[in-house]
């Protein structure tokens, strides 16, 4: 055991090495977290981990070390591939045909776990070098920036680790540096290891308290992807110039990034669009199917392939069995009010459009393509035309959903023989308690849309609609998880990606929706167009909304709305009709929301910089330090303080009356008492009786003292230093005694 903690202790800075390459490993196995599958990630991190475990306890020879490792990442594997249902070890086969499937089912993945492996060993080993760990963190870094730059994915909290990484890293480095130079030296700082690492929680803590602190400033300068599209005629959609993911500091708005919802965001009123309309709806943009565990991948319809020409005053139709309900027709006549280079992937509408009446004043369909499959109208830009259109005009066929008849329908009635796989898909290690929870809260329901009713209503009550939900009560890597049963609070996205997965687990077909909550009413407007006139919306950032949609065969997909707050215009207890929803502004009161609660972005905002637990340990080191620095230095700081009040500093002589109250406090304290009726010599002739080991530095003390107090002669300042140098040994003389 002995041999072994040195061993252990002797490779310290390999280990060292070893945490900061997993470090900064695990923030490039985070950014391909949405696009690896599941167990892709834990082939590779279970392979890392597993090896820099083995390599910090097991310091021996390397051979032996070497088939350690490769028996433990074998065992990874064959976890992983067991947990994630790839393989299963077969009792009833033979051992060569067990052997065979593994193989078999390994050759996808094997090149992953190799390059983990080879990855960790040669990066823990660049460390020799300071100028390896300078490069090697410098290129992470940049490569990471280059990602945030010029992609959707916002990568500041992962580069933020990497620094702290190389920071520890050169750290460590100048230890080691300092041990092989200076072994003497090393012994002794050795001996202070809560000392060293003190200091250096502290020095981290000043950096991470002042990044955390710094004030907001605009950038003079665009950022790379933002000036590279702009330089092409494009703008980019992005919630606060950052691509919303700055925690508190996001804006509300409509974003293209799905994959990684969460975090908070501020309210931006700034006027988007207006939208002048028979019917108050819901401006419905694009729709997510898969889900991935921490957001939405529209893997299943995101290609160029599903997509179709838009022919002038052509009916577009949905990809889906004929609906047999009665539906509504809403014009809308849309004018964008942002700014001009602003451009948005699909055209916002009621429900499903249905035609396409005009662009910018033209029958000029050219740039639009419709997606059947997810009624979505797609903008495509062109050499020519690359500017998202100014104003457009189209019709919606709105369904007017039979509620009383929809909730007496069973599920074989409405799903039987249907192809629904789409819209049920979830992450194999979709957590079991949500999935329980749904069963729980629609136990009393017996059909499809009672159970969809159950989860609306169980959503709205129990709750909290917040725009900052407080993060720090997250624990679980799976967003709706951690929202039902930690968090327990958030806006849109948290709702509508609970309700979505819920139904899912229920086996009802659901998928998730982004667009605008309709926004404020701002006038009457008659037309050409408008002849019987028309309501007029005008729709800001913060508008922004998600909900969910729910596919019931014959009666189509259904928007539901769980977010408290928030009210489905099209979506009642009763049939509307059309004159019921024509109304004037006089007329019509739209719903009086809370401030908070008014719309919100379907956008993830990431996570407030470093969780709160770390900032307030960083906080109470930094306290701690100043406390004890003001504690270390208390007499300059007196010092200072009396020379600041009095305009002058203490004499040698005034400040050798309070070095020696303060030694003769500390005599006190230890049990040397002055008595009332001694002098300070007979009390110091007293204390050497009976601490004559004392001598030494009481008998010079006394001499000082009295110098000071009775002597006409100046004290110059080199005696006060003596006397402080006395009081030292006093001390020194004292702790000798008393450990003896």
């Amino acid at each position: 055991m002995k041999k072994w903690w040195s061993e252990i202790c002797g490779s310290w800075y390999y280990s060292l090495c070893l945490l900061w390459v997993l470090i900064i490993a695990y923030q490039w196995i985070q950014y391909a977290d949405g696009i690896w599958y599941g167990e892709t990630t834990m082939f590779v991190l279970g392979t890392m981990l597993a090896v820099a475990v083995i390599d910090i306890l097991l310091p021996f020879n390397a051979w032996y070390r070497l088939l350690i490792k490769l028996v433990a990442v074998i065992v990874v594997v064959y976890y992983t591939m067991h947990t994630h249902g790839l393989f299963t070890w077969s009792l009833s086969a033979s051992l060569s045909d067990n052997l065979e499937e593994f193989i078999s089912t390994l050759r996808t993945y094997i090149w992953f776990v190799v390059s983990a492996w080879m990855l960790l060993e040669v990066s823990a080993r660049i460390g020799t070098s300071r100028r390896a760990i300078i490069m090697f963190v410098g290129t992470n870094i940049v490569a990471l920036a280059i990602l945030d730059s010029f992609t959707k994915t916002a990568l500041w909290q992962e580069i933020a680790w990497v620094v702290f990484a190389g920071m520890g890293w050169l750290v460590s480095n100048h230890f080691r540096y300092f041990q092989e130079r200076f072994p003497r030296g090393w012994k002794h700082l050795r001996r202070y290891p809560l000392k060293i690492m003190f200091n250096i929680a502290v020095i981290f803590s000043i950096i991470l308290l002042a990044g955390i602190n710094m004030p907001e400033v605009q950038p003079t300068l665009k950022d790379p992807y933002t000036a590279w599209k702009n330089w092409h005629g494009e703008s980019v959609i992005t919630v606060n110039g950052s691509n919303g993911m700055d925690g508190q500091g996001a804006s509300s708005g409509y974003s293209r990034e799905d994959s990684n919802l969460g975090g908070g965001f501020n309210f931006d009123y700034t006027p988007v669009m207006s939208v002048s309309t028979t019917s108050r709806s819901y401006w419905r943009g694009e729709t997510r199917l898969a889900y991935s565990g921490k957001g939405w991948i529209d893997r299943s319809s995101s290609s160029w392939r599903d997509l179709e020409p838009i022919e002038p005053d052509e009916k577009l139709s949905m990809d889906e069995e004929p609906s047999n309900i009665e539906t509504r027709t809403v014009k809308q006549q849309v004018k964008m009010l942002s700014d001009k280079e602003t451009n948005y992937p699909v055209l916002f509408g009621a429900y499903t459009i249905s035609r396409i009446e005009s662009v910018n004043g033209k029958k000029d369909t050219d740039q639009l393509d419709w997606r059947s499959n997810s009624g979505e109208v797609h903008w495509s830009q062109t050499r020519q035309n690359r500017n998202f259109p100014e104003s457009y005009s189209l019709i919606s066929s709105v369904p007017v959903v039979p509620v009383a008849q929809l909730e007496k329908k069973t599920y074989s009635e409405l799903y039987d023989g249907k192809s629904l796989e789409p819209y049920l898909q979830m992450p194999t290690d979709f957590p079991q308690r949500v999935k329980n929870l749904a069963r729980e809260v629609t136990a009393s329901a017996t059909t499809p849309y009672r159970k969809i009713e159950l989860l609306q209503s169980y959503l709205k009550n129990n709750y909290t609609y917040t725009n900052n939900p407080d993060l720090s009560r997250k624990k679980s890597s799976d967003f709706v998880d951690s929202f039902l049963f930690e968090i327990k609070e958030g806006y849109c996205d948290y709702y509508s990606t609970a309700m979505v997965m819920m139904a899912r687990s229920l086996d009802i077909p659901a998928r998730w929706v982004k667009g605008y909550a309709p926004g404020q009413a701002s006038g009457y407007v008659t037309s050409d167009y408008f002849p019987n006139g028309a309501t007029e919306y005008t729709v800001t950032n913060a508008d922004a909304h998600s909900w969910a949609e729910i596919y019931f065969a014959g009666y189509g997909w259904v928007p539901i709305e769980a977010t408290p707050g928030f009210d489905m215009p099209l979506l009642t207890e009763t049939v509307q009709t059309p004159a019921q929803t024509e109304q004037t502004p006089e007329a019509e009161k739209p719903e009086q929301e809370p401030e908070q609660e008014q719309a919100e972005q379907p956008v993830q905002a990431a996570e407030n910089g470093a969780p709160p637990a770390v900032i307030w340990t960083a906080s109470l080191l930094v306290v701690a330090w100043v406390g004890f620095l003001a504690f270390r230095y208390r007499r300059k700081l007196h010092a200072a303080y009396v020379r600041m009040r009095y305009g002058e500093a203490h004499t040698p002589q005034q400040k050798m009356m309070i070095e020696a109250k303060r030694w003769l406090a500390w005599m006190k304290r230890h049990g040397l008492h002055r008595e009332s009726h001694e002098t300070l010599r007979e009390s110091v002739a007293r204390w050497q009786e009976m601490k004559p080991e004392l001598r030494p530095a009481l008998g010079p003390l006394l001499q000082l003292f009295e110098r000071a107090k009775y002597s006409p002669n100046v004290v110059t300042e080199e005696e006060y230093v003596t006397m402080k140098q006395y009081v030292h040994d006093l001390r020194k003389l004292w702790r000798n005694t008393s450990t003896k």
